[in-house]
C-alpha cells in the first residue's frame, strides 16, 4: 500500500526560529516530506542510538512497506530498483560554509547479488548538487561507498566500513527483521559524515533506500544529523545552543510486516 506523508514542526520546535531546533528534535517536532515508509525510533534490536549529544531517538527509512521505485523519485535510477522510500527536507543556510554533520547506519537482510542500497543527496531547486554518501549490500569489502554507485562528496569516518554480519534484528525491517539472505546481511554500525555547504541559500536534503531486483528481504537506514551554521564544526560531544545550530528530524508512522517469499538458493 502506498503512503505519502508531509508533516511540519510542532511542540518544542515551534517555539524556536524557523531554522532552529534543539538536539532533541527527534523526540518532539517533526518536519519533512516522506514517500514510502519513514518514522523515528529509539534504540531497537541490533541498532543503538547514534551517539549525538542529547539525542534519544533517530529517524529511519525502510524498504519495508515502501512504494514503487524509481517511478516515485526514489534512488539513482540505475535500472534494477524495485521499491523503497525517500524523505526530503528543505532548509535555508544564512551563512556560507555551513557544515552538515550526519550519522547513519545501513541495515540490510539481503545479501549476495541482491544489491540493495541507501543514499543521501544535497539538492538545490530540485537539482542534485552533491552526492553525500551511499551504502550498498556487498558480500565482502566496504559497504560505504556503495560499489557501482556515484562517487560520494562527503568525508566519511570510519573510512573502512565492512558489514557487521548477521545483525539484522531491527523492527523497521518488518517481517525481514532478524532474517538474512546469504552473505552480506547485517548493519554497518554508526558512520559519521561531514559536508561543507559553501554558499548560503535554500537547499533540500534527500535520503533514500531501495530494493534491487525484487522486493524481498528488506533494508533500511537509521540516521541522525545537524547543521552548524556559519561554518562552526558540529562537535557530537557538545549539546548545541539553539542560537547556533539547526537540527532536522522526520517522523511518520509506516507500519507493516508483509509476508515475504523466501528465495531458494541455487
Amino acid at each position: 500500500m502506498k503512503r505519502f506523508f508531509s508533516v511540519f514542526c510542532v511542540g518544542v520546535a515551534a517555539a524556536l526560529a524557523p531554522q532552529l531546533m534543539s538536539a532533541q528534535a527527534f523526540n518532539g517536532g517533526i518536519i519533512g516530506t516522506c514517500v514510502g515508509n519513514c518514522s523515528t525510533i529509539g534504540a531497537n534490536g541490533d541498532v543503538g542510538l547514534s551517539g549525538l549529544a542529547g539525542s534519544t531517538a533517530h529517524g529511519y527509512i525502510t524498504t519495508n512497506d515502501g512504494v514503487d521505485a524509481p517511478s516515485n523519485g526514489i534512488g539513482y535510477n540505475l535500472g534494477e530498483e524495485t521499491n523503497g522510500s525517500r524523505w526530503n527536507f528543505s532548509f535555508t543556510t544564512a551563512n556560507p560554509n555551513t557544515v552538515l554533520s550526519f550519522r547513519f547506519n545501513y541495515i540490510t537482510s539481503d545479501g549476495a547479488e541482491f544489491t540493495e542500497y541507501a543514499y543521501a543527496q544535497l539538492l538545490q531547486a530540485g537539482n542534485p548538487i552533491a552526492n553525500l554518501f551511499n551504502a550498498r549490500t556487498t558480500p565482502t569489502g566496504n559497504t560505504v561507498p556503495g560499489f557501482g554507485l556515484p562517487i560520494i562528496d562527503a568525508a566519511i569516518i570510519p573510512s573502512s566500513t565492512p558489514i557487521i554480519a548477521g545483525q539484522t534484528n531491527w523492527s523497521p525491517l518488518g517481517g525481514s527483521s532478524g532474517e538474512c539472505w546469504d552473505t552480506g546481511c547485517g548493519n554497518t554500525g554508526w558512520i559519521s559524515m561531514t559536508y561543507n555547504i559553501a554558499s548560503a541559500g535554500t537547499y533540500q536534503l534527500e535520503l533514500g533506500v531501495v530494493n534491487w531486483l525484487d522486493a524481498n528481504f528488506d533494508s533500511g537506514m537509521a540516521f541522525d544529523f545537524a547543521l552548524a551554521d556559519g561554518g562552526v564544526p558540529n562537535d557530537p560531544n557538545i549539546v548545541p545552543e539553539p542560537s547556533t545550530y539547526a537540527l532536522m528530524a522526520l517522523g511518520l508512522l509506516g507500519v507493516g510486516g508483509m509476508a515475504r517469499r523466501r528465495r531458494t538458493q541455487a
